[in-house]
């Protein structure tokens, strides 16, 4: 009941002057809204980024070329490739831990079509890249294990091609011409998004690896990279294991010689991108919560002028058997509520705030439990921190000179 009596006695002197009060929590509403916002926001980009990486594909490992040196100079990965279609027939037919194989044969040019032409990426892939890559097809189908060995010129046309070259008809049975060789559209992909680089996954045509690598790449014999599906994540270390151990044996290399190839799989950009948007979050968040320590500031000055205003009403109090931890309690309880309140009205500003970057801007906030309960804690701590300096003051005033005071 005593409890009670406190809150409300504390409640009803915020409410007494309203707009003093409101200008005084503006500091912890703005305080906890920018804490709250600008964690979302680093949650809404590492969440982004999760799911750009997992729209890479399904547990995805890929090999690439390793590197050649020239004079003493290293020229980079991707500069030694000795990567040729018996590799990937070898893992097919040796790897015991996945679920798909595909060679990748790079190619591009301009595509003539539709309503008239565009420039793309063209991809040379096998039947099990659309599982690889946890994609999934619009209209039509995808070709076939048969396709690839019999060079077929058949195509699957991603989203933003069929945009610019088939934007009111179904592409689907279409001729097109790439590089001035026909092709015949069989399907159409879903649209996937631009991929963590920024680029635009749908810009892209797949066809028959063995038919871009002998019609479109100019070098029939290799293969730009090759990726793979493991059949689960937690055997993602052990498929890179048989993979490099079934790689080195394919190209002959000797136990003294290094790998001329790089295998590489989702988790090291996992961390990478995870690690770099929690230390963001944790940037935002610091500067942000400047605004918290300001607001508490502003509670720990209205509250001295409180005190110094309210000085006839603490002596009257004390004289009439009110105790010195009463007055403590007392004050200390208005700057909670004050500071409390400003954190309830910040994050509802933030769900605010949130909603509108959601649905309006190129921004994304997720907005998590957690962070919350913790805004709101530190505005209670806060209003304790700062409230307790004048709620001590006001308790140690003397009864006789406080009745006194004019």
């Amino acid at each position: 009941m005593k409890a009670k009596i406190i809150l409300k006695v504390a409640t009803r002197s915020i409410m007494r002057s309203r707009l003093r009060s409101l200008l005084t929590a503006l500091g912890i509403i703005i305080g906890v809204a920018a804490v709250v916002v600008m964690v979302a926001i680093g949650d809404g980009a590492q969440l982004k980024v999760e799911q750009q990486i997992a729209s890479l594909g399904s547990n995805l490992i890929i090999i690439t070329p390793g590197a050649s040196t020239t004079g003493g100079v290293n020229r980079g990965s991707g500069t030694f490739n000795r990567f040729t279609w018996d590799d990937v027939d070898k893992i097919k037919n040796e790897a015991t831990l996945i679920k798909g194989v595909t060679p990748i044969v790079f190619s591009g040019g301009q595509v003539i079509g539709g309503v008239g032409n565009w420039f793309t990426r063209i991809q040379g892939v096998s039947p099990d890249y659309l599982e690889i890559r946890s994609w999934s097809l619009a209209s039509g189908e995808f070709f076939t294990e048969r396709d690839v060995m019999a060079r077929s010129k058949v195509c699957v046309l991603g989203a933003d091609v069929v945009k610019n070259l088939f934007p009111n008809e179904d592409p689907v049975g279409q001729q097109i011409r790439i590089r001035s060789v026909p092709f015949r559209v069989i399907g159409t992909l879903k649209p996937k998004g631009q991929s963590a680089q920024g680029t635009s996954n749908d810009d892209i045509i797949l066809a028959p690896s063995r038919t871009v690598g002998d019609r479109l790449s100019g070098d029939h014999m290799r293969i730009g990279s090759i990726q793979v599906s493991a059949i689960s994540n937690d055997k993602i270390p052990a498929v890179i294991a048989e993979l490099r151990s079934i790689m080195r044996e394919s190209h002959k290399l000797t136990p003294s010689e290094e790998d001329d190839f790089t295998i590489q799989d989702q988790s090291d950009l996992s961390e990478t991108a995870t690690a770099t948007s929690r230390i963001l979050t944790i940037l935002l968040a610091s500067v942000a919560g400047v605004s918290l320590v300001v607001g508490g500031i502003g509670i720990m000055n209205i509250m001295l002028v409180s005190v110094t205003e309210r000085t006839r009403e603490i002596g009257i109090r004390l004289s009439v058997g009110a105790r010195s931890s009463d007055i403590l309690i007392q004050f200390l309880t208005e700057a909670i509520v004050l500071s409390l309140s400003g954190g309830v009205i910040g994050v509802g500003l933030s769900f605010l705030i949130a909603y509108i970057l959601n649905h309006y801007t190129d921004q994304s906030a997720y907005i998590k439990p957690q962070i919350i309960m913790i805004a709101f804690g530190f505005a209670g701590a806060i209003g304790i921190f700062f409230g307790f300096y004048p709620a001590r003051k006001a308790s140690a005033l003397n009864p006789i000179d406080a009745l006194r005071y004019e």
